[in-house]
Formats: C-alpha cells, sequence, structure tokens
C-alpha cells in the first residue's frame, strides 16, 4: 500500500454498483479510489472515472486490463480465496485462483456502456440463475465427484462450443471411444506436440528434470521431463519404491533416460540433493564426460527458509501468525469481518513451497497491519461472540502487540531476496540459469545491510552456506553468470578466477572439438571488450529487456560459436520441482496386472500431463512474443512486413542481405518464424 494512504471504509449509503468494485483511501485532505483488478490509482474524478475505467470505455481514463468479462457483476468486490485452516494452505487453492484469472482475462477487453452497467448487472443475473446448461454441467460434475474447478480447464470452452455445433440430439462419446480411439488419437497429436520442442533441443539443448512424488499409498514415483525454452515435456513416470535408496538402481534410471533423450541434447540432469542421488549424478557424469549433474536449486532454497523458520525468534513470530490464520479460518463470522475491514484481501498468501508459505503469509500481514488493527479495535468485533473466546483473545493480544510487528517486518525484510530467488527458479517465464549466481551474493548481501553486525548477520550466512555449498561452484551457473550481459557488464575491476574457471570447464565439457573451443576463447575477448556489435548502444540497451539468450541470437553474431554455447547454456532451467502438481492418479497404473490397461493408463497419464504442461507453455510464450513485439525495431517491423507479403523474391533478397550484414539486426523470432 503506498505511503501517506489511510483506508477508508464504503458506506452503505453509496449505492452505486461500481463501489463494490474499488477500494476508497484519504491522502490528506484528498480522497482517492482505487480498482480492485488492476490495482490502478485515480487521484480524481470521483466514481464515475471510475466506471469508464472498468467498463474499458476510451475517456477520461484508461481501460481496465483485468476486469472480469461479466462487467464487474462480482460477489463481494473481488475473486475470494477459499482456505483451509492453518498458516500452511494447499497449492490447489493457488491453482484455483489462477484459473479464474485465465477465465477472466479472455473476455478483458469487452466493451460496456457505462451508464447500463447496473441494467447490465440484473440482466446477466437472470440469466445465470437457474440457466439450465450450467444447471447440467453442474449436475455432472456432482454426480461424477469432479473437482469443481474442472471448468477453469483450457478445453472446457472448446468442449462447450463443440456440442453447441452439433445442435439438439448431438451425438456423444461411448466410454469405449473414450479408452479406445479418442485416446490413441490423442497420444499422436501429444506427441506431434512434443515433436515441436524435440526439434529445438539441438540449438538450445534441453535439462531432464527428476521429479519424485510420494503417493497417498506409500509409493515412490519418479517422473522425468525434459525442459527447454519451448515447453517442459512429461517423459514418463517410473515407480521406485523398491530402489529409491539405491544409487546403482538409480544411475541406470538416469542413464536410460538420458540415452532416450539423446546424449547430444542433454546439458543437464537435475534430481534432488540426497545423498544417493549424488552418488548416481557423478556416475552419469563419468559414464557422459558432456553433461553435467545438478542438485535441484529450488529444493536447497526451500531447505534454506525451513532452517530460517527453526531459529527461536522466527518460530515464535511464526507461530503467533499461525494463531491468527487459524481463528480467522475456522470461523466464518471472522473471517467475513476480516475480509470486510481488508477490502476482500485474504491474510494468506500461498507461497511457492510449504516453507515460502510462511514468510509470504507474514509479508501480507504486515501490508494489512492497519486493516487489522481497526478492525480488533471496531466495535463489529467487540459485538462479535468470537471476540470473547481464547482465541479471539489472543488474535487481539498479538494484532495490537508492536513487537510482533517490527518483529514480522525483520523478518520479512531478510527473507524477501530469497523469496525473490526463488520465484526467479520456479519461473516458467524464463530460464533461470544466468540468474542463480548473482541472485544468491544479492541475498547475502541484503542480509548483510540488514543486519550490519558480523555476528548477527552470520548465523544466516551459514545457514545459506551449509545448503547451498553443493550449488556454489557448479560450473553451469557460473558460466550463466559469465554469459548474462546484464551481470557481466556490472562488474568492476577484475574478473573473479572461480568465474573463469567455471566458464572454461562449461567449453571443455559442451564442446569436444578442440579447434571449436580454441575458436570461442579469441571470441570471449571480444565479448569481455565489447567489441563490434557488443558495443552497440541497442545491444547496452537490450541487456536489461531481452532475455540472455535472445540477447546472443540478436547480437553474437560477431561471434557464432560463443554464441552457440552462450544459447544452449543460457537456457536451461535450474530446479527439478513441477510447483503444479496435477491431480494424476499414478497409482492406478501400477495397480493393474492386465499389460493392456497398463499401457491404456499410461497413455492417459501420457496426456493429461502433457496437455497441462503445454497449457503452461502457451501463456508463457505469449508472453514473451507480446514483450518482443513491444520491443522491436523499425528495421525489425520492416523486414518482418516484407517477409510476410509471400513474395518469394522478396525472401531470397532478404535471406542475401541477412547473411551479408548479420541477422543480428533482425530478431531471432522473426527469421524463426518465416523460415
Amino acid at each position: 500500500m503506498a505511503s501517506g494512504l489511510e483506508p477508508l471504509p464504503i458506506t452503505p449509503q453509496k449505492h452505486d454498483p461500481a463501489w463494490k468494485h474499488c477500494q476508497m483511501f484519504k491522502n490528506g485532505d484528498k480522497v482517492q479510489l482505487k480498482c480492485m483488478y488492476c490495482c490502478k490509482l485515480f487521484k480524481g474524478g470521483g466514481i464515475h472515472r471510475l466506471k469508464e475505467h472498468l467498463a474499458c470505455q476510451k475517456g477520461n481514463a484508461s481501460m481496465c486490463s483485468d476486469v472480469p468479462p461479466e462487467g464487474m457483476q462480482m460477489s463481494d468486490g473481488a475473486n475470494m480465496l477459499e482456505h483451509s485452516s492453518g498458516l500452511l494452505v494447499n497449492r490447489e487453492v493457488a491453482d484455483n485462483i489462477s484459473g479464474e484469472r485465465r477465465k477472466s482475462k479472455r473476455g478483458k477487453n469487452a466493451s460496456t456502456n457505462v451508464n447500463s452497467l447496473g441494467t447490465m448487472n440484473v440482466s446477466l443475473d437472470a440469466k445465470r440463475v437457474n440457466n439450465p446448461i450450467f444447471m447440467a454441467v453442474g449436475r455432472f460434475l456432482y454426480d461424477i465427484g469432479a473437482p469443481l474447478d474442472a471448468v477453469n480447464s483450457d478445453y472446457f470452452q472448446p468442449m462447450v462450443e463443440a456440442i453447441a455445433s452439433e445442435g439438439s440430439g448431438a451425438a456423444i462419446p461411448s466410454y469405449h471411444d473414450i479408452r479406445g480411439w479418442i485416446l490413441k488419437t490423442s497420444v499422436e497429436e501429444v506427441k506431434s506436440d512434443i515433436e515441436k520442442c524435440t526439434a529445438t533441443w539441438g540449438r538450445t539443448g534441453c535439462s531432464i528434470l527428476v521429479d519424485q512424488w510420494n503417493t497417498e499409498t506409500g509409493r515412490a514415483l519418479l517422473c522425468f521431463l525434459a525442459y527447454c525454452p519451448q515447453g517442459t515435456v512429461f517423459l514418463k513416470s517410473v515407480d521406485a519404491s523398491g530402489v529409491i535408496n539405491s544409487s546403482d538402481a538409480l544411475f541406470e534410471l538416469l542413464k536410460q533416460v538420458v540415452e532416450e533423450v539423446g546424449v547430444r541434447n542433454v546439458l543437464q540432469v537435475i534430481t534432488s540433493s540426497e545423498q544417493q542421488y549424488i552418488v548416481a549424478g557423478r556416475r552419469l557424469t563419468d559414464t557422459f564426460p558432456t553433461l553435467y549433474w545438478t542438485p535441484c536449486a529450488a529444493r536447497c532454497l526451500d531447505l534454506i527458509l525451513e532452517d530460517f523458520a527453526k531459529l527461536e525468534w522466527i518460530n515464535a513470530i511464526i507461530a503467533q501468525a499461525r494463531a491468527i490464520t487459524r481463528f480467522v479460518y475456522n470461523h466464518g463470522a471472522v473471517l467475513n469481518l476480516v475480509r470486510r475491514y481488508t477490502y476482500g484481501n485474504d491474510i494468506v498468501e500461498p507461497g511457492i513451497t510449504r516453507s515460502a508459505t510462511n514468510f509470504t503469509t507474514l509479508k501480507r500481514m504486515i501490508a494489512l497491519k492497519h486493516n487489522l488493527q481497526n478492525m480488533v479495535t471496531s466495535q463489529e468485533w467487540m459485538d462479535c461472540p468470537h471476540s470473547k473466546k481464547p482465541g479471539g483473545l489472543e488474535m487481539l493480544d498479538i494484532v495490537s502487540n508492536q513487537s510482533f510487528w517490527s518483529s514480522s517486518g525483520l523478518i520479512v525484510r531478510l527473507t524477501n531476496p530469497l523469496l525473490r530467488l526463488l520465484r526467479i527458479i520456479g519461473s516458467e517465464r524464463r530460464p533461470a540459469i544466468g540468474y542463480v549466481y548473482a541472485g544468491m551474493y544479492r541475498v547475502k548481501d541484503a542480509i548483510k545491510k540488514e543486519l550490519d553486525k558480523r555476528d548477527e548477520y552470520v548465523v544466516y550466512w551459514n545457514i545459506i552456506d551449509h545448503w547451498w555449498e553443493q550449488q556454489w561452484r557448479l560450473p553451469l551457473h557460473v558460466a550463466g553468470f559469465f554469459l548474462n550481459p546484464k551481470f557481466f557488464y556490472s562488474i568492476e575491476g577484475d574478473i573473479h578466477n572461480e568465474i573463469v574457471s567455471g566458464m572454461f570447464d562449461c567449453i571443455e565439457r559442451f564442446v569436444p572439438d578442440t579447434k571449436v573451443q580454441d575458436k570461442i576463447i579469441k571470441e570471449i575477448n571480444s565479448y569481455k571488450n565489447s567489441v563490434g556489435d557488443f558495443g552497440r548502444k541497442m545491444a547496452i540497451r537490450a541487456k536489461d529487456t531481452l532475455l540472455p539468450a535472445e540477447w546472443w541470437s540478436t547480437y553474437g553474431g560477431s561471434c557464432p560459436n560463443l554464441a552457440r554455447l552462450a544459447t544452449r547454456i543460457l537456457s536451461q532451467t535450474c530446479s527439478s520441482t513441477v510447483y503444479k502438481r496435477t491431480r494424476i492418479a499414478f497409482d492406478q497404473i501400477y495397480d493393474t496386472r492386465n499389460c493392456l490397461e497398463r499401457q491404456r493408463l499410461n497413455d492417459l497419464v501420457f496426456v493429461q500431463y502433457n496437455l497441462q504442461l503445454k497449457q503452461i507453455t502457451f501463456t508463457v510464450l505469449a508472453r514473451r512474443k507480446k514483450r518482443i513485439r513491444q520491443q522491436r525495431t523499425p528495421c525489425q517491423l520492416t523486414v518482418l512486413g516484407l517477409l510476410k507479403t509471400g513474395s518469394q523474391g522478396r525472401m531470397n533478397v532478404l535471406r542475401t542481405v541477412g547473411v551479408q550484414t548479420g541477422w543480428q539486426l533482425i530478431h531471432p523470432l522473426v527469421t524463426q518464424q518465416c523460415f
């Protein structure tokens, strides 16, 4: 919340429906409104300007990019998270809300007359209540016991439209159709999609991810996936319950997957950091000297946060915060009161991992500090019967305790850099290998600046060093730092020998040809000294806006050997963890002894997992292409326009010009799409 803004309650006398979709603040003598969807703050204009904003109508206000398609028709003013009790919430909650956001964004460009918003809400309510289609979908989901967020699937709307296009009496698939030819066709479609990813492995390489799942029945399953910037694909799962502690058996499994993917395509295999994986990983690198084994960086950061939470004073604060959230989410009346005073915000913020949730929730509670304090001193709280219970009295004491808030603020400042790095490592939007080395340095530096005294910050440094020891000197992380122009060109003075040595190690491992190695060493000097295109003002600006691999594809044309190596290294991830866990019933595969049924279930899992991964990839690539379109130069746009004319002669001319001048003048996605 911006400094100087004091929340104001929206009184019942404000009858305009738009008041349900904004927050009101006092800034000195002025009253300002804030959109609940895109968080834009209006310094004037009143509710009329906000209505123009929400209705996406051009006028005195900018159009809202996140307003739902229903045109402001939302209960309680915003989408709400329905949390379970306690501070640690299920990741399914986050998946639900992300699905709602995807659904909302499909219709974000809808335009509605401002003066008819109230009428529109009434008509939409009439269409929704007792709608026979809605009722039919609901009864079907209830009957089969499907999760209710199934309607957020990207395939739900196309299914409904396909049925509607057939009109009344549309034929429906039978049970045998679903498990027979439809499943086989879907498998072929998924394999075709995967081939589009594998076609890029020769240029970008890939990372094999080993994600361990422990099922409800006690099985230890290993899911093998392959990551590249074009997307993550699920390869297969293996029941490793009997061999999970055997380094020899794990080595054989890893070796088999590497050979199936292709040794020349694999740059690294990422697993967890237990001892059996370490031994298996070392054997793997001895067997295949052109790849690395690396422990999962996300798991490492999670263990660091877990140890932070075990420190006595931090654990005490987390316990107090947990007492508040448990009391709030176990009593509906208290939860409604909290949401009213926080303008629809929840006090629990789901993190990427369970340990991260402790600290993201503390950060959320600090942001809502004044709202919670106003609530526990209000007459409504006094009149609430739950406020007299032990949990209510404890909540009053904690929220009114300044020591709790000051300690929570310090905890948030200490853990924020780690949470930021964890989000980068777990991001699907960009390969993380070029950010980890510098990211951890910044984490330690931020903690040092916050605590200042050595005997205070060294406690946290020791925890970090204990878990980060395996990661710190990994050649891939060091090379990622060296090849990321954003960090490399910010180094003052000489480059540390450890960084140079790690880069040389990657060159020797990934480039067996000694002649090419020598060429790369010469080209590194051009990169160091910003020779040629590296020194262009465009290149200097682009190091902060382009992804590192894209930067090399664009400006590394004068150093082709180094650019190829840089693209492969900077296209890798650092984490083997798939955060959006699916509801796929892996146990069914290994419960059946029927070979045909097991193959059918394997096909089903293969399709389910890859369809979900495809939707994540589609969203990421759409955002990336949008960003690239915004960054294209007039030269690139002109070339793209010529290429799209379809004239073979013009395309031949442009190919010739591209070879002569270097394709670095044209964004790689332009040429990739057209050639």
